[in-house]
């Protein structure tokens, strides 16, 4: 059976997605606290479908190559949906240089990394899919979002870069763009106070799933 390989995958998105793909794929979860998948993976396999998880910081390129070394040994992975992001909001002044390290080592390197280390083995197979769940902080700039909207900008541009550089490769690469959701994402932050307009996990997960026709191409979901 084919797999996908979602990061990000113990809450929020991450974990809607992995329902939503799991009715065509074995769903094999990345993230960084083990028990949150856990939780994720029985709840699909009480559906009697196939999921599995891995403990995987994917700010950490060593723990990227011994993971997914080990996965795509293992399984025959289609897919890599790279979901894991992080979120500071507020002032630029009020910054920290950890606040920066977070936001573009989770953001913008763990999207590169599980690419980059994926790719060999998707060439090998000569097809495959990418998906790069972006937000629309990476199509414009937001009041107290400067550094996040600089790291999706950045995922903006490595994922357009790809679709240029993996043509005629049988491996596609999917942008998704979407507003706020609620999510477990907002809880340490008071930058938005009303949730409530937000769409959830469930209904963004499925609008892509809807969406996703294995091609290169972008997806856009308005709050």
């Amino acid at each position: 059976m084919k797999s996908v390989i979602i990061t990000g995958g113990g809450s929020g998105l991450g974990a809607a997605l992995a329902e939503e793909y799991a009715k065509k794929y074995k769903v094999i979860l990345i993230g960084r606290t083990l028990n949150k998948l856990t939780l994720v993976k029985e709840l699909v396999m009480q559906r009697g479908q196939q999921a599995d998880c891995y403990a995987c910081d994917v700010t950490s390129m060593e723990e990227v190559k011994r993971v997914f070394g080990q996965l795509f040994q293992q399984e025959d992975i289609h897919m890599l949906i790279n979901n894991a992001g992080s979120g500071i909001f507020g002032p630029l002044e009020k910054f920290t240089e950890e606040d920066v390290n977070l936001l573009l080592d989770t953001n913008v390197k763990g999207t590169i990394y599980t690419t980059m280390t994926a790719l060999p083995y998707l060439k090998d197979k000569a097809q495959g899919q990418i998906m790069n769940i972006i937000s629309t902080a990476g199509l414009r700039g937001k009041v107290n979002e400067s550094v996040y909207c600089a790291s999706k900008f950045a995922v903006r541009g490595f994922t357009e870069s790809l679709v240029k550089e993996l043509d005629g490769t049988g491996i596609s690469v999917t942008a998704v763009y979407m507003g706020g959701m609620d999510t477990p994402f907002w809880n340490d932050s008071d930058h938005v106070k009303d949730k409530s307009r937000f769409k959830t996990p469930e209904q963004v997960a499925a609008q892509i799933a809807a969406e996703d026709t294995g091609n290169a191409g972008e997806i856009f979901i308005d709050r």
